[in-house]
């Protein structure tokens, strides 16, 4: 079967968009010594050999978000950048690939609702300069809480607790282990229950995740949300956007809570947000969008050379 590459559908159209309107595009490395704590995520490792001076361990970036905020704190200004980035642990399968290819983009003075009506902007000029373009042109917004009480049944807002969560799993059929945090309870209904029955003739917007959920996203005032929202294509998450949380206490406590990680961190990283710009980060999968646009279910469709071609 003949593959679409990304070089089908050159980059130069991602580019284009934030070029219009006014983003900075940037370039940073794809290894670190450090990263931002993430224990749901695995990932690759190698060395940094010297030939004076000690080895050092070094990280693929899973996505450039440690370099790209450490560039904001010192200039303020609207930037994306087009990278590739690595999750280890991944299984390479028909959405999957352990490397992949990201547009991230950040806007001052923005809220994440503000950076969802640039991604439909995105979406809608995608569509104009493609028109064969498979990618639905209604976008539809749904709050986590809807989607759980149309798909689960029962409101998030009245199940707050774990044992309360715990026991709408039991009612739904759904299995867990008594070691289940709130969390894990929410993604076993969520994978098992809510994401399947999403909308797939829309691009959704699945918005004001739970705060039970810890990100770096700012919560939602007297609410049990957070300012996040994810991007649905076809029923297939491709996209993420916080409005970025940017005090420094907050961001130290979540480095010191995420619970145990397998990488470097920089304890002072929450040093930067001392003159971090109120802002909006967003990303986006470009391989899964490339899926959307072409209306194809399988990731090996758009990469050249998949992962498990190699093993």
């Amino acid at each position: 079967m003949r593959k679409h590459t990304k070089q089908s559908f050159n980059i130069k159209i991602y580019k284009g968009f934030f070029n219009t309107k006014g983003y900075l595009e940037v370039e940073t490395p794809l290894l670190s010594s450090t990263l931002i704590p993430e224990s749901n995520l695995s990932i690759f490792e190698t060395e940094h050999t010297h030939p004076f001076k000690s080895n050092k361990k070094a990280y693929l970036v899973p996505s450039p978000e440690v370099w790209l905020k450490r560039f904001l704190s010192k200039n303020p200004i609207n930037i994306f950048e087009i990278s590739k980035c690595f999750r280890n642990s991944e299984q390479s399968g028909r959405q999957h690939n352990p490397e992949f290819t990201m547009v991230e983009f950040y806007s001052m003075d923005f809220t994440h609702l503000d950076t969802l009506n640039l991604t439909k902007e995105l979406l809608n000029y995608i569509n104009s300069n493609y028109p064969d373009s498979k990618l639905p042109n209604k976008h539809l917004e749904m709050s986590m809480d809807e989607a759980f009480i149309k798909f689960a049944g029962f409101s998030l807002e009245n199940n707050i607790s774990k044992e309360q969560l715990k026991i709408r799993a039991t009612e739904l059929g759904i299995f867990t282990e008594e070691s289940d945090d709130w969390e894990s309870t929410f993604n076993r209904i969520f994978i098992d229950i809510v994401e399947p029955n999403l909308p797939k003739d829309v691009n959704l917007f699945l918005t004001n995740f739970p705060s039970n959920i810890q990100t770096l996203a700012k919560q939602i005032q007297d609410t049990p949300w957070a300012q996040r929202w994810e991007l649905y294509i076809n029923g297939i998450e491709c996209g993420n956007c916080y409005t970025e949380e940017s005090n420094p206490k907050l961001i130290k406590n979540y480095f010191l809570n995420e619970g145990e990680v397998k990488h470097s961190v920089d304890m002072d990283y929450y040093k930067i947000f001392e003159t971090f710009p109120e802002c909006s980060g967003g990303a986006i999968g470009i391989d899964r969008l490339i899926m959307g646009i072409l209306g194809i279910e399988e990731i090996q469709g758009v990469i050249l050379f998949p992962h498990h071609d190699n093993i």
